[in-house]
């Protein structure tokens, strides 16, 4: 079954994120000035501005900030998906993300929930970072 899904747009900034989510690893920038992590990735920290930045694997570990629940399609590539949980996410190392919470009971999903990452391999060259409820 092949994905019929929207995919990323995978540029030089981005590259790193999607080559660590492949290989299983949540990788966001970290600045070397000012010591903070951020997402999305881009070329300048939006905490000091500053252009000195690495990939650093973190934890995949956080909290739900705010979700909902989608029981109409975001278009018909999503339609045999519904309902599923969209979450903004606040990791436990600062950032907050969106991604998608995979649970079978949407309604189990509460906002301060701890969440840990997983990937949802999409194609040979990418996976998704989703989040699902920890234990």
């Amino acid at each position: 079954m092949s994905y019929d899904k929207p995919l990323p747009v995978i540029d030089h900034d981005s590259r790193p994120y999607w080559d660590a989510a492949r290989e299983g690893r949540l990788d966001i920038p970290l600045c070397n000035d000012c010591g903070k992590h951020h997402f999305y990735p881009r070329t300048v920290c939006p905490h000091c501005h500053s252009d000195d930045l690495k990939f650093d694997t973190i934890s995949g570990r956080g909290t739900v900030h705010s979700f909902t629940i989608a029981r109409r399609p975001a278009g018909p590539a999503f339609g045999d998906d519904v309902p599923y949980v969209v979450a903004l996410i606040d990791l436990e190392e600062g950032p907050r993300m969106m991604s998608r919470i995979e649970t079978d009971t949407p309604e189990s999903v509460q906002i301060d929930a701890a969440v840990e990452v997983t990937f949802v391999k999409a194609t040979d060259e990418v996976s998704l970072p989703f989040f699902r409820l920890s234990a």
